[in-house]
């Protein structure tokens, strides 16, 4: 398996999602500069969570013009799994490669705090690993993960079961209560209609060992390890 790590100026948890990475296949993956130009053949790509250009104009709107980005792009059409983070679920949606935005949370505050997800779909190479219906534990930090897409995508979005995580309880509820940052339907991370892109707020390498208080996101990366392999 041949991965890559997207790093813009401003990205700060591109080492964290490495060294997750790492663990998972027994290898560095690749850490690619914004500005370049091109691509090796990877099986994975994975645009991290930070605040690239210091999340000036709109949250990863900058980021989405950067050179790398056009490669990245031409990649996924290809079947390349991409895997967007915090900031890189944001990037993704400015690319136009995941639809809907990412707006202030609704509280127009900054959160960091830990969350539990339910897994709703675990058909994808990202998510082979849970249980259709399990519940996770993440931690998210962001202050724009309110996720919006108007009501013919959203129908789209739910129909071809692109949602594939939902805010939620510790026992998986999807109530209001739940949600964190007012996301549309508790919305927490969403994939392509071919499903080899996925972007989420919540962050699986900030629990993917024990050390760190949880392993919770390991299965994550040992799906597409196993998947791509």
């Amino acid at each position: 398996m041949k991965a890559a790590v997207i790093v813009f100026p401003g990205s700060n948890c591109d080492r964290d999602v490495a060294v997750a990475l790492e663990a998972s296949m027994g290898a560095k993956p690749l850490m690619v500069w914004h500005r370049d130009t091109q691509l090796p053949d990877l099986d994975l790509i994975v645009v991290p969570g930070g605040f690239s250009y210091g999340d000036y104009l709109r949250c990863g709107a900058m980021a989405a013009h950067s050179p790398i980005m056009r490669e990245v792009k031409a990649k996924a059409d290809k079947g390349a799994r991409v895997l967007g983070i915090c900031n890189g679920f944001q990037i993704l949606t400015e690319t136009g490669l995941l639809p809907g935005v990412l707006m202030r949370n609704k509280n127009l505050k900054f959160i960091c705090r830990d969350v539990h997800l339910r897994v709703e779909r675990n058909t994808s190479d990202f998510c082979r690993g849970y249980a259709a219906g399990a519940v996770v534990r993440f931690p998210i930090a962001h202050a724009e993960g309110n996720y919006f897409a108007d009501a013919e995508t959203f129908k789209a979005l739910e129909g071809n079961g692109q949602v594939a995580f939902r805010y939620c309880t510790k026992q998986g509820e999807v109530v209001e209560a739940a949600n964190p940052n007012g996301s549309l339907a508790n919305v927490a991370g969403i994939t392509n209609a071919k499903h080899n892109v996925l972007g989420l707020m919540p962050h699986p390498e900030r629990l993917a060992e024990d050390l760190l208080g949880g392993s919770d996101g390991k299965a994550m990366f040992d799906s597409l390890v196993e998947a791509l392999r």
